[in-house]
């Protein structure tokens, strides 16, 4: 199972909104293997990578893949592609 955590404002903000869209469009090509969260920026998870910024963060299986800008969906489908030949 992959596992995304989507980092962004509360309430989002645009680019946090469209991180999240692009997100759903990669993980539903692959039904039942990817399992998404959407955090808080500003929370206690976020400070655990270190990162100090509302922009948008993306973190593909414990690795920051996307920060302060927002990945398009066919990218991050490749990352989730090759994480799970990894696996």
């Amino acid at each position: 199972m992959i596992q995304i955590k989507v980092f962004g404002t509360i309430p989002p903000c645009r680019n946090c909104k469209r991180a999240e869209q692009e997100v759903q469009k990669a993980a539903a090509l692959f039904p039942g293997q990817v399992e998404i969260q959407k955090l808080d920026a500003l929370g206690p998870k976020a400070e655990a990578y270190g990162i100090m910024t509302t922009s948008p963060l993306i973190v593909i299986n414990e690795e920051v893949v996307s920060i302060g800008r927002v990945l398009p969906a066919v990218k991050i489908a490749d990352i989730i592609r090759n994480a799970l030949q990894s696996a």
